[in-house]
């Protein structure tokens, strides 16, 4: 009998969510690491962490949710955002929340396949690159895709609030 591919990981909402959208992506399992964050799975993948995304579940004034999806090494510039997007004020969810809106783990977390539906932003230079490493649903497993599909597939809006680290 032949062995399993290891790099096979099981589905997830997010990949289930991916196929049946017939979206061409690759799996990437890798060794989680208690706030390795996206610079330990980039060391870990071979990849430059400013093309591994972070999914980052935010809330505005009124504790609406938000996802922003953020280059692995940038941070969030919560007033740019809030200011972009008509809110008041944007911070992060505690992870409990935010765990209770998309149905992930902090350090799993994926756009795709969330318990509920959120509004997406993207920021506006990820767009730019050829592909993207997105979480895949699990703690220690990212796909790659064309960052496009986060617009096409979860509606995402470009926006602008990067901030170097």
């Amino acid at each position: 009998m032949a062995k399993k591919d290891k790099a096979h990981v099981s589905e997830t909402p997010a990949t289930q969510m991916l196929k049946a959208h017939k979206v061409a992506f690759t799996e990437h399992p890798y060794e989680y690491v208690e706030h390795g964050g996206t610079a330990e799975s980039a060391r870990q993948l071979g990849l430059d962490e400013h093309c591994v995304i972070k999914t980052l579940v935010m809330q505005d004034q009124d504790a609406k949710p938000l996802i922003v999806l953020m280059h692995g090494d940038c941070t969030v510039s919560t007033k740019n955002l809030a200011r972009q997007i008509g809110a008041k004020s944007v911070e992060p969810c505690k992870p409990e929340v935010a765990n209770r809106h998309s149905g992930y783990l902090v350090g799993g977390t994926s756009p795709f396949g969330t318990r509920k539906q959120m509004p997406v932003y993207i920021e506006q230079s990820i767009l730019d690159l050829p592909r993207i490493a997105i979480n895949g649903g699990r703690r220690g497993f990212l796909v790659q895709l064309d960052p496009r599909v986060c617009v096409e597939l979860l509606s995402a809006k470009p926006v602008q609030c990067a901030l170097a680290q």
